[in-house]
């Protein structure tokens, strides 16, 4: 690599952002460039998310360090990058990893640090080796793009992609009903509210009450029953199984639980209770940071696993989608709140997934549109804003010829 260069930029939020049990203010835009001895160069976009790839961490600092020290983790890996020979972005990821995981846990003095805060610090490194390396071979497609070795798990051609619609702590009831009256059928439930584990379990039970007086008599197209479905995701901030099988119980109680599609990563990382007894379907995230902790969580019971090219790199999202496909392991990828260019990046990967059980399409999450201050602004710049892939019909994304032509503009 001859040459890299990096750079960022403050996105403010609307609101703070709560999960995980803290809050975020605003979230930091990443970009970096890679140019080769042949002359060629390429661009890669990252959004930072300190709360979500190290919580620990994210509380210890003010919200600005954190997010310069990830920043510091991104520069170093460039400075790695330089001096590694690779032939393709995964072996280039694999190849920086042990001396970058030693830089990062000095600049952050954190022995423990989260592997997934080091993996969202890759992502623009990441984005931007893969338009690389495509430019050296003269692949304009993100078919042509992806390896052999990958291509099976990305197989499919979806249509429409479920866009799972996030409600975060404090969402007013007349929003959300408002949301599922637009076409959104698919919503997102933050659990894992702060405060102690007896606080936390009993907020997220009151709140599912009233999300489902709200939404759960309205109705739909999209699903075989004609049910809302519901997702969770405490993001790992329930310590055991009791506690959660108290939440689920609570929502059989108030009818709630035929709406549940699945629940995601509702446990501590260092959870290994076996979740198959629980009757929903349990999905890992956070807890899968590579083939041999998705083939642990299988074991365990986890029956989905959520793919964050966006988050944990594109690299390491194809390792993980190729276990799981070979385990008949559905996927659906979910948002670190990122700008409408990464939403694009991340279609290409929802669209090209199995059809996700009990909604047969492709399913994503994607939250900027409530978050960020300059949303508008931010898809006025994407080279395709009036692509009809960019608009949301329904609570979908409708994908058509153009899209998979273009690879949702990620070349553009």
């Amino acid at each position: 690599m001859s040459e890299t260069l990096s750079a960022f930029e403050r996105q403010p939020l609307i609101r703070p952002f709560g999960f995980k049990g803290g809050y975020l203010t605003e979230l930091w835009q990443v970009i970096s460039t890679l140019s080769s001895a042949s002359g060629k160069y390429a661009t890669g976009t990252g959004t930072q998310s300190v709360l979500y790839g190290d919580a620990d961490l994210f509380s210890s600092v003010s919200e600005s360090k954190g997010n310069e020290l990830m920043f510091a983790v991104t520069k170093q890996a460039l400075e790695l990058v330089k001096t590694t020979l690779f032939s393709d972005p995964v072996e280039l990821i694999e190849g920086i990893m042990p001396a970058l995981t030693e830089k990062a846990k000095e600049l952050t003095c954190k022995e423990n640090l989260n592997i997934n805060f080091i993996y969202n610090a890759l992502v623009s490194v990441d984005n931007a080796a893969w338009l690389l390396y495509a430019a050296e071979n003269g692949y304009t497609s993100f078919d042509e793009m992806i390896p052999d070795v990958y291509r099976k798990a990305l197989s499919y051609r979806n249509d429409k992609i479920a866009i799972m619609f996030q409600v975060p702590y404090g969402m007013p009831m007349h929003k959300l009903a408002a949301a599922v009256d637009d076409g959104y059928f698919v919503i997102k439930i933050k659990t894992g509210a702060p405060g102690s584990q007896e606080e936390m379990v009993r907020a997220d039970m009151e709140r599912l009450s009233r999300i489902h007086q709200a939404i759960g008599h309205k109705r739909t197209d999209h699903t075989p029953a004609g049910r809302i479905v519901y997702t969770m995701d405490a993001n790992g901030r329930y310590e055991n199984k009791a506690t959660l099988v108290r939440y689920l119980q609570h929502a059989k109680n108030i009818g709630a639980s035929d709406h549940i599609l699945l629940y995601e990563e509702p446990f501590v990382e260092s959870n290994d209770e076996n979740v198959k007894d629980l009757g929903v379907r349990i999905a890992a995230d956070e807890s899968i940071q590579d083939e041999s902790s998705a083939l642990r969580r299988i074991g365990q019971g986890y029956n989905a696993i959520v793919l964050k090219g966006i988050a944990k790199t594109l690299s390491i999202s194809l390792k993980i989608a190729k276990v799981a496909h070979q385990y008949k392991i559905p996927c659906f990828c979910s948002d670190l709140t990122v700008n409408p260019l990464l939403v694009d990046w991340h279609k290409n990967l929802a669209a090209r997934l199995q059809p996700f059980p009990e909604i047969d399409m492709g399913m994503m999450e994607t939250n900027g549109d409530m978050n960020y201050t300059n949303w508008n602004k931010m898809i006025g710049e994407l080279p395709y804003k009036e692509a009809s892939w960019i608009k949301r019909r329904n609570g979908a994304f409708e994908l058509d010829k153009d899209f998979y032509e273009k690879s949702g503009g990620i070349f553009a």
